[in-house]
């Protein structure tokens, strides 16, 4: 299909005068890089924004040591093909050096011990901007932000506390110690990032296509089989067509059943779901205020 919708190059435009407002008023910004389509998504818009000079921020991936090894194949071959610095933070480190403690049991997931690391990571390299892939049709407490989110000097944010962003003026201003958030594709719709993903012909990691994987269903989430998920005595894996809306630590990514093998499939898919893409992910069924939780914390 040709995807040369007007809206998709506003949208595009929206996002590189936010960047540019980032590397303007900011010292040492960085892109916080998942591996997922939205982080991939502001990476290109960051190389066409500073095109042809080279991506001025470095990728900050925090690792939970749970990842897909897709996931981490694609942020490899990213990196060597943009040419651009990537920065791990590990949350293994956090916990062997005691910062953290890891949760037992079935349900045990590293998603809530990712703050701890981010935080420790933005404070070694002093980064005050760290630029994000979340918009506000994904989730609830993601609707509350702003493009510009101020976070305390201790990485938290107050939903309450949030500047305003009339005629597109953005207040970068903070106390040392404080940093900001900024989500330059907060306008962006699921169906949007991925019919400009097509439009553009960017290649996307493998897991967000279907393919066989063997998976169990636990609460109503279907989750790969994997040594980092302990199976319960009536966990029962079996091979399945599936493909993920969503990619993050593996003990909490939900798979969906689908036979979209093209990004073209996806987009026809994404238009006529009834269902959010974090629907499947477990890590938000914690609480009903999981995601605001974490972010109050400083989350993302």
């Amino acid at each position: 299909m040709n995807y040369t919708l007007n809206h998709l190059k506003t949208l595009e435009a929206e996002s590189i005068f936010i960047l540019r407002e980032v590397a303007a008023q900011f010292q040492n910004p960085a892109i916080l890089f998942s591996g997922g389509k939205d982080s991939i998504l502001v990476t290109y818009l960051a190389k066409k924004a500073f095109y042809p000079a080279a991506i001025p921020f470095p990728l900050v991936h925090i690792d939970t040591g749970h990842n897909f090894q897709e996931t981490l194949d694609y942020r490899d071959s990213l990196v060597k093909k943009l040419g651009v610095k990537l920065i791990v933070g590990s949350v293994q480190d956090s916990i062997d050096t005691q910062r953290v403690a890891e949760e037992k049991g079935f349900s045990a997931s590293r998603i809530r011990l990712q703050t701890t690391t981010l935080l420790d990571t933005i404070e070694k390299y002093k980064f005050d901007c760290c630029i994000g892939g979340a918009r506000r049709d994904e989730e609830k407490a993601r609707a509350k932000e702003r493009f510009f989110s101020h976070r305390d000097e201790f990485g938290q944010w107050d939903p309450k506390n949030q500047r305003p962003e009339l005629w597109n003026l953005f207040n970068g201003r903070m106390h040392v110690g404080e940093n900001f958030r900024v989500f330059p594709i907060s306008n962006w719709t699921e169906l949007d990032v991925w019919q400009y993903l097509a439009m553009e012909g960017i290649e996307m990691p493998s897991l967000y296509f279907s393919h066989k994987r063997k998976v169990f269903n636990r609460d109503g989430t279907w989750l790969a089989e994997s040594p980092f998920i302990p199976m319960k005595p009536n966990d029962k894996a079996e091979e399945r067509v599936v493909r993920f809306r969503t990619i993050g630590d593996i003990t909490s990514t939900g798979a969906a059943f689908s036979t979209a093998s093209t990004l073209d499939d996806i987009i026809q898919e994404v238009a006529t779901s009834r269902t959010t893409e974090r629907g499947g992910r477990a890590d938000d069924k914690r609480s009903e205020n999981s995601m605001e939780d974490r972010k109050k914390e400083g989350y993302f």
